[in-house]
């Protein structure tokens, strides 16, 4: 690909913890021009107009707001829109940016599309093992799930990270912190609906002292789930449903770590891994997942290579 064709690419909100992850994924390629802006700069909004309307994709790194008047900005019909804030995600008029979602459907989804929702971290998790089996109708839509998900303080942005790597940090920070005790945490909408269920899930989010990675864990009854099903064949169904999508993969109990499941597992990497286990009487799905990987740089990066027509994982941390 020569100069003239490279794919013009600006990180709106660079400095963030996601935009710096970005970057880190796409200073090196030569296959893009990506578009840096004076960092002086970086908060006029003239300045910031004129990038995004001459890049060909624009990733958002910005809070719910900002990200809404930076979509107000762009003027060029052909500029498309990675937002990797809150905003969009259960806007009909954005594409969610899941590429595993909906069989084939969501990748190709994506890849045409304009504008795309890239999505929450815990959503991720929770997508990855409940929205297969509502879709194969293992789990019925109006069924009371209840999620909980251990995370690393990196997801809290600088401020978080800051507060955990004082040396003099309140010793409470030791322990893991379940955190939005309210159970209205943010990422609820899009959990459910892009699963398709009737109601929300129970979620509960959890703190931990960890830099990066994540942990999301469902736990199901087997007897109210929407057949007669055992763990062994949920194992399989979603074994199923994942063989063709390179960045997931799914264990069974019988050849997963013994006995334990690791927040840091996948940290620094854009992978996820499901892994199934339980009872006769009881299932437990949990997804491991860096949640600066595929719980939000590494994903974006996906849904870029699938929107410029690159390799699926081309610069993925793999």
């Amino acid at each position: 690909m020569n100069d003239m064709a490279k794919p013009k690419v600006y990180i709106d909100g660079q400095e963030g913890t996601t935009g710096l992850q970005i970057y880190d994924r796409l200073g090196a390629r030569e296959d893009i021009e990506l578009l840096l802006i004076d960092p002086a700069k970086r908060k006029e909004t003239a300045e910031r107009k004129k990038f995004l309307n001459e890049a060909d994709l624009v990733f958002l790194c910005l809070p719910d707001g900002a990200a809404v008047e930076a979509v107000s900005l762009i003027e060029n019909e052909n500029t498309r829109v990675i937002d990797c804030s809150t905003a969009h995600r259960t806007d009909p008029d954005w594409v969610y940016g899941f590429p595993e979602l909906k069989k084939k459907e969501q990748r190709e989804a994506i890849s045409a599309a304009k504008r795309v929702a890239n999505p929450g971290c815990h959503a991720t998790g929770f997508l990855a093992c409940v929205a297969p089996l509502v879709q194969d109708g293992i789990i019925p839509a109006d069924y009371p799930l209840t999620c909980w998900s251990l995370t690393g303080y990196s997801g809290g942005g600088k401020k978080m990270i800051a507060e955990y790597e004082d040396p003099n940090r309140d010793p409470r920070l030791d322990s893991p912190a379940p955190y939005a005790l309210g159970l209205s945490h943010k990422h609820l909408p899009e959990m459910q609906k892009l699963a398709g269920l009737e109601h929300p899930p129970a979620f509960l989010p959890v703190l931990g002292d960890v830099y990066k990675g994540m942990c999301t864990t469902v736990l199901l009854h087997n007897s109210l789930l929407g057949r007669e099903v055992a763990t062994e064949e949920i194992y399989e169904e979603l074994a199923l449903d994942y063989r063709s999508k390179p960045l997931v993969e799914v264990d069974f109990s019988e050849t997963a770590a013994p006995g334990r499941l690791y927040t840091s597992q996948m940290a620094g990497s854009d992978r996820l891994r499901i892994t199934v286990a339980g009872s006769w009487e009881h299932t437990l799905i949990t997804a491991q997942f860096d949640n600066l990987g595929k719980g939000a740089s590494g994903a974006a990066v996906q849904n870029m290579n699938l929107m410029l027509g690159f390799e699926e994982t081309k610069g993925l941390n793999l």
